[in-house]
């Protein structure tokens, strides 16, 4: 059985809007527990990375709209899940559901975002012979 190509509508949005693997484990670690808040602890230690890049990306999805930044009692930063809008919304949840289907096919598109902009850098770095 030949799998279904991921619809255009999330293709594009993975393509424009999903930085990295680590950026989509995040979002939906956050969309999973939309109604608690999440520190950067908490995130970095679920997805067993640093707390320095689970700031980053944090930080990220909460500048793309997808989250929102607080502040906890402490003064410290904390997320929470909410999309910007309910179109972000329902575009999020088509890729959870993509993604729990289709996680080897949706992790490549995200790596061939990857592997064309790591070639775009070493491409402008390649001598060319003048004719």
């Amino acid at each position: 059985m030949v799998p279904q190509p991921i619809p255009e509508e999330l293709r594009r949005f993975v393509l424009t809007s999903i930085a990295s693997v680590p950026h989509l484990e995040a979002l939906l670690l956050l969309r999973t527990g939309a109604q608690q808040d999440w520190t950067t602890q908490a995130v970095a230690e679920r997805l067993y990375i640093g707390d320095k890049l689970a700031a980053g990306l944090l930080a990220d999805l909460s500048r793309a709209g997808m989250t929102v930044t607080l502040r906890h009692a402490d003064g410290q930063p904390v997320f929470r899940y909410q999309p910007a809008t309910a179109a972000l919304g329902q575009v999020i949840d088509a890729l959870a559901d993509l993604y729990a289907r289709r996680l080897v096919d949706v992790t490549h598109l995200i790596h061939s975002k990857l592997d064309r902009k790591a070639q775009q850098f070493a491409d402008a770095f390649t001598w060319r012979k003048e004719s």
